[in-house]
């Protein structure tokens, strides 16, 4: 089973979210580190190869946004409410920025 890494402030982002979008994220990130897919997810290459979105919605519209192709670890780049229908240019920035801070800490 792999392990979860929360980059920057996105483990405070989720348990911030309501209890029945918290505890659906909880449940999905569970089933990526038992190799399963999520049930609502896509790819997102906007932001980087191997980087997927989970797509929460429970009443409003929450997203998780993790890669988990290196090593043995799920890495949540960044966790936010979707308030419109695409995605805005800062969460997506605030991903890739992640994501690669995260890969030049991997280099080392």
């Amino acid at each position: 089973m792999k392990s979860v890494s929360f980059e920057g402030d996105s483990l405070a982002v989720i348990r911030a979210f309501p209890d029945n979008a918290r505890q659906r994220a909880g449940y999905e990130i569970d089933r990526i580190q038992r190799g399963l897919e999520p049930l609502n997810w896509k790819p997102f290459s906007a932001i980087g190869a191997g980087v997927s979105e989970i797509g929460i919605q429970v009443g409003m519209q929450y997203r998780v946004i993790y890669v988990a192709k290196f090593g043995d670890k799920v890495h949540v780049l960044h966790a936010f409410q979707k308030k419109t229908q695409k995605t805005s240019k800062p969460d997506i920035e605030l991903a890739r920025r992640r994501l690669r801070q995260l890969t030049q800490r991997l280099e080392k």
